[in-house]
C-alpha cells in the first residue's frame, strides 16, 4: 500500500471534465492546511486511493470543514444504528436527487454501489426509488425521507405510524431524519460551490463482482 503524502500532486481540476474547477471558491493546497484537516484528508486518500473533491473544496473554511465532518461522523457512524450502510446511502442518493445535487448523487451513488454490491441500484433510486428493486420497508423509509426533504411542513403523526408499521422505531426515525437533514445542508453547499465530482466516482463499482 502506498503511503499518502502532501507531495502527492493534486490537480484542482480532478473531475469528470478536466476544464472545470472542482469549486467556484479557492481550493487550498495540501501543505497550507491545518494539521488535523490534512491528517483526515490523507487518511481518506490512503483508503480510497484518491481524495474526494468535497474534502478539498470544504477545506477553504477550516472551521466549517471540522463542523461538517464531525456531524457527518455522528450521523453516519452512530453506534447502535440499525440502518445498514447501504440503506443510509439510499437515503442520501434519493434525497440528493430530489434536491438536484449532482455531486452527492454521483459520489454517494458510487458508495451505494459499493455497499449494496448492486451496480444498477444507485441509478434506479436516483431516477425513481418507487421503481427500484428494494423492499417495501426500504421504500417506506425513502418515502419519509423525500417528504422530509422536500415538504417538511407536511410531515405528521401518520408518517411515523407508517414507518413503525414496517418495524422502524423512534431511534430509526431520528437516524433517517438526521441523514436527510444533514445532506440537505450538504446538497445546498455543493450546489452553491459548484462542486464537481471526481472522475473515479462515475465508474466505481459499475461492474458486478466476479
Amino acid at each position: 500500500m502506498s503511503e499518502p503524502s502532501i507531495n502527492t500532486p493534486i490537480n484542482p481540476t480532478t473531475n469528470a471534465s478536466a476544464s472545470t474547477p472542482i469549486s467556484r471558491y479557492p481550493v487550498p493546497s495540501l501543505d497550507s492546511l491545518p494539521d488535523d484537516i490534512l491528517a483526515r484528508i490523507l487518511a481518506v486518500q490512503e483508503k480510497a486511493k484518491f481524495i474526494p473533491n468535497v474534502f478539498l473544496a470544504l477545506a477553504y473554511r477550516p472551521a466549517e470543514f471540522r463542523a461538517f465532518f464531525a456531524y457527518y461522523d455522528a450521523v453516519m457512524e452512530r453506534e447502535g444504528s440499525t440502518l445498514s450502510p447501504a440503506e443510509k446511502e439510499m437515503i442520501i442518493v434519493a434525497t440528493s436527487a430530489a434536491n438536484g445535487c449532482q455531486y452527492c448523487v454521483i459520489a454517494h451513488g458510487a458508495l451505494l454501489r459499493v455497499f449494496s454490491k448492486e451496480p444498477l441500484l444507485a441509478d434506479q433510486i436516483a431516477v425513481n426509488y418507487l421503481h427500484a428493486p428494494i423492499s417495501p420497508r426500504q421504500k417506506e423509509m425513502l418515502a419519509f425521507s423525500i417528504k422530509l426533504c422536500r415538504t417538511p411542513e407536511l410531515v405528521q403523526e401518520s408518517d411515523y405510524v407508517a414507518l413503525m408499521e414496517y418495524g422502524y422505531d423512534d431511534e430509526d426515525i431520528l437516524d433517517i431524519s438526521s441523514i436527510t437533514a444533514f445532506f440537505g445542508l450538504s446538497n445546498r453547499m455543493a450546489i452553491v460551490m459548484n462542486m464537481q465530482s471526481n472522475a473515479e466516482f462515475y465508474t466505481m463499482a459499475r461492474a458486478p463482482r466476479e
